[in-house]
């Protein structure tokens, strides 16, 4: 007997060895970073406007952290990604590193406060869901969907009444912008199960590097920019972390947690949003945007509860 115990034990041991460290902090706590990060973009993307072009903003971001992502990646010795995760870190590059930041920003300059776009953009967890379960071959039920049109139908009502009964340019770049993102959330969460989070989006800018870094040179020389301090803060902040850290912990918590219910975190976002752009940027909270705010997070969360339901049935 006391043999055998020894052998289960050396044999717990092993397998803790195997396993390896635990996590200090699970997958929604780091989705929960992620998102505090993620909260401060649209009013660090307008102090940056503060000076900069709206192309030098959305392209320059990806510039620079793509030579943070080159040295994270060289100082680990970090081995290329397989063939196979190629197209996907290709799409996840396209969505979070183009097309997110430089339609948000144009958003931004063409008119749109941080509150409004924060409205329009917190559909992003009901899409990144719904593409989610296109990736994952689910079937959702049909109060899913109705729970997806019907924040929809808020956010189009909301631009509507901001626009004066039409959508305005801004509108459309934003919602392209809330398609974009959706697009690099899932397939960045995806292949986050196979790496970890901060190698796909560092390999995700290193891939698209050949583009952006050229553009944001030829940018930094054409557009003329101003480098005020609201700039520069504002640049450092959408490039250092939006961009960069605050993947680290968004695409781990993702691969972790799942696409699906990690996005629940996300909850929060555009909330937090309207804060920080009250606190920082001094933009008023009116009952209609508060209103609309509160619509789509009721119904983004009510297709979180029923997608949780499916996979408890």
């Amino acid at each position: 007997m006391p043999g055998l115990a020894e052998e289960l034990m050396r044999a717990r041991l092993r397998a803790l060895r195997e396993s390896g460290p635990r996590p200090a902090i699970g997958g929604l706590g780091l989705a929960a970073l992620g998102v505090l990060a993620f909260s401060f973009t649209f009013p660090a993307t307008m102090l940056a406007l503060d000076g900069l072009d709206p192309y030098l903003i959305g392209v320059g971001r990806a510039g620079l952290a793509t030579l943070l992502a080159a040295l994270a990646l060289l100082a680990v010795r970090a081995a290329p990604p397989r063939r196979a995760q190629l197209p996907g870190l290709a799409v996840a590059g396209l969505g979070v590193v183009f097309g997110f930041p430089v339609l948000s920003t144009l958003a931004l300059h063409r008119g749109a406060s941080a509150s409004h776009g924060a409205v329009v953009i917190g559909l992003l967890p009901a899409a990144t869901a719904v593409l989610a379960v296109f990736r994952a071959g689910e079937r959702p039920p049909r109060a899913f969907w109705l729970a997806s049109g019907a924040g929809a139908v808020c956010v189009t009502a909301f631009a509507v009444i901001r626009g004066a009964g039409t959508f305005t340019g801004a509108d459309l770049l934003l919602i392209g912008a809330l398609l974009a993102g959706a697009i690099g959330y899932a397939e960045g969460g995806r292949l986050a199960r196979e790496m970890p989070g901060w190698r796909v989006i560092s390999w995700a800018l290193v891939l698209t590097g050949p583009i952006s870094v050229p553009l944001t040179l030829w940018l930094l020389s054409s557009s003329h920019p101003h480098w005020t301090a609201r700039a520069i803060t504002g640049f450092l902040y959408v490039s250092g972390v939006s961009m960069f850290l605050g993947f680290f912990a968004w695409y781990a918590g993702l691969g972790r947690a799942g696409i699906a219910r990690a996005s629940q975190v996300q909850l929060a976002q555009p909330l937090l949003t309207l804060v920080w752009a009250a606190l920082l940027l001094g933009e008023p909270l009116d009952p209609l945007t508060a209103l609309a705010a509160a619509a789509v997070l009721g119904c983004v969360a009510q297709t979180q509860r029923t997608r949780a339901s499916t996979r408890r049935s």
